[in-house]
């Protein structure tokens, strides 16, 4: 369905959740998708081991999110089980893999969100912290605020025992030499992505989360669309939780991830027509690059995405990963 442009943006805007619990739900499935960054590149440009290594990292987090769902656990904790796996991995811009900013240092930011009750968590601009996806939920459930940043966001960390390293661990070889190219250029270089997750749990509760290092060679503290909760980041037990990945200031500018939950609560969208529509439609008009998971509240998930590729994956009550390495022609 096509509408003229901005004209549901505005009803994303206007139209709040009347609550956060989930109407009863018919032929639920539950489950846990995950995705590693969206952008221009192929098989030859995955980072470390190649397609191999980056294809166990994401069954490795799917499954750790998927043993926490088959116990009854929570989304909320499967989400974060699956990203920290993917921040400890050399092979996404997250965590471990961080890109390096223009000045040559790593900064952090992240994103969780528990569509049961619409707590939010977010940090931004660490340099420290080793899993910033823990930090954000801590935020979220330790503290009366939902974005924390910089020092401030920092000492907070450690006030919670959050475990903190030295700039020095961020380093990867591939990130470093991605820097230079960009410095080289002034062009936009980088084969790593954004990682996020998105899961419903046995019990109907949604829940969503992100965490990325940003663009490689940016400058002067740029924050990006993760942190900012609707629009790389949203979850609601109403409609759909979502996690985003691409060029960040059109996810903001269109509050992507709580537009495309808008778009299936109060427009009656599936979940791959609403992300169609706001990521394929709205941002290829706009030139946004990017894509996006989602997953409704019965379970029903995609991987929608506007760019070369996406690496995406999911795995529901049958145990079945399913890793996607970016490409449409690829299984």
């Amino acid at each position: 369905m096509r509408t003229g442009r901005g004209s549901w943006i505005l009803l994303a805007v206007g139209l709040a959740a009347c609550s956060p619990a989930a109407p009863p739900a018919t032929d639920r499935h539950w489950g846990i998708g995950i995705h590693g960054g969206a952008g221009t590149f192929t098989a030859l440009d995955l980072p470390a081991g190649g397609v191999a290594e980056v294809r166990a990292d994401m069954e490795r987090a799917l499954m750790a999110g998927h043993a926490i769902l088959a116990r009854g656990g929570s989304s909320l904790d499967a989400v974060q089980a699956a990203i920290v796996i993917l921040e400890d991995s050399p092979n996404f811009n997250a965590g471990k893999g961080a890109v390096f900013t223009r000045d040559g240092k790593n900064e952090l930011d992240a994103a969780i969100m528990d569509g049961r009750t619409l707590g939010a968590g977010a940090v931004a601009g660490l340099h420290h912290v080793k899993n910033p996806v823990l930090l954000a939920r801590r935020v979220m459930e330790n503290s009366p605020h939902v974005m924390m940043v910089g020092d401030g966001a920092e000492e907070f960390a450690r006030q919670q025992g959050i475990e903190m390293v030295p700039p020095s661990y961020f380093r990867t070889e591939q990130s470093w030499q991605e820097l230079q190219r960009h410095l080289a250029t002034e062009k936009g270089s980088g084969k790593k992505g954004t990682v996020g997750a998105v899961a419903l749990d046995q019990a109907g509760n949604l829940a969503a989360g992100t965490s990325t290092g940003g663009l490689t060679g940016k400058r002067w503290g740029r924050v990006g669309d993760v942190p900012i909760i609707g629009a790389g980041t949203y979850a609601n037990n109403r409609s759909c939780a979502v996690s985003a990945t691409g060029v960040g200031e059109f996810f903001i500018r269109n509050v992507v991830a709580h537009s495309i939950c808008t778009l299936v609560e109060h427009r009656g969208m599936s979940i791959e027509e609403a992300a169609d529509a706001v990521v394929i439609r709205l941002l290829g008009e706009q030139k946004g690059e990017g894509g996006v998971i989602a997953m409704d509240r019965n379970g029903n998930f995609t991987g929608t995405f506007n760019s070369q590729g996406m690496l995406r994956g999911h795995v529901g009550a049958d145990g079945k990963p399913v890793v996607s390495l970016a490409w449409p022609e690829q299984p």
